[in-house]
């Protein structure tokens, strides 16, 4: 694929499995996930790696923190060469607006995206938290922000996809966890949906963990998710 759909979550807790999982997925049939536990355990020599092995990466670090704070860490993140970083939406529009700046305007920069409401909270967690029973409705709110600041996209649940596409258009990046093929256990979270689902409600990329990294073939596993991917985006396309 010219522009892989799927980012595979590197959920491992070492550099050594990391790199054994990696070595079995294509850099051209998908991108990697370096997530915080990830990156706590192996640090940023690891992403650098995986950079000159040609893998896109998302550094899912989720920064949310006072402005200054949050820009700075941004531009640290785009010195590792990686394809796509994230904030959390909740840190507002400042904090937005300053971590957009802190990238520049180069074509080469990261794709800066933002989480709106966590794949593993129910409208119960909402409520408990003060932001309402409504997790689409609180979503659409917070990805509303990000554009306005100039984000590129939002981190959202595939059951949303539909609404933020409709609402914000073909170029705001709608990027999905929760991914899991039919057969596949949905673990802890709690808004899942297919890929071929999210494809066709409106998802740009697909984070699935997993499905892929647990098979006994990640890479044919991957493959197979790819196909269904490509179904499915010719489904749209007609």
């Amino acid at each position: 694929m010219i522009d892989p759909k799927v980012i595979v979550a590197l959920d491992v807790a070492s550099e050594r499995e990391a790199l054994a999982l990696a070595a079995r997925l294509p850099p051209e049939a998908c991108r990697l996930k370096v997530g915080k536990e990830l990156f706590v355990a192996a640090g940023p020599g690891l992403v650098e790696t995986l950079v000159r092995r040609g893998h896109g990466i998302f550094l899912d670090l989720k920064f949310h923190d006072i402005p200054n704070t949050v820009a700075r860490a941004c531009g640290v993140a785009a010195r590792l060469g990686v394809w796509m970083i994230n904030v959390h939406a909740l840190g507002g529009t400042r904090m937005m607006l300053a971590a957009r700046e802190a990238l520049g305007t180069s074509g080469q920069r990261p794709r800066l995206i933002a989480v709106t409401v966590l794949t593993s909270m129910a409208a119960t967690d909402l409520v408990e938290v003060g932001l309402g029973a409504d997790p689409e409705s609180a979503a659409i709110r917070l990805a509303a922000l990000a554009r306005d600041a100039g984000l590129d996209g939002v981190v959202c649940s595939a059951r949303e996809a539909r609404s933020m596409r409709r609402q914000f258009g073909a170029g705001f990046d709608l990027v999905t966890p929760g991914i899991r093929p039919a057969d596949a256990s949905t673990d802890d979270q709690a808004r899942v949906a297919t890929p071929a689902e999210a494809i066709r409600d409106g998802s740009s990329y697909l984070v699935i963990g997993r499905p892929i990294a647990r098979a006994p073939d990640p890479g044919a596993a991957l493959a197979a998710i790819n196909a269904e991917i490509e179904i499915a985006m010719k489904g749209t396309a007609a």
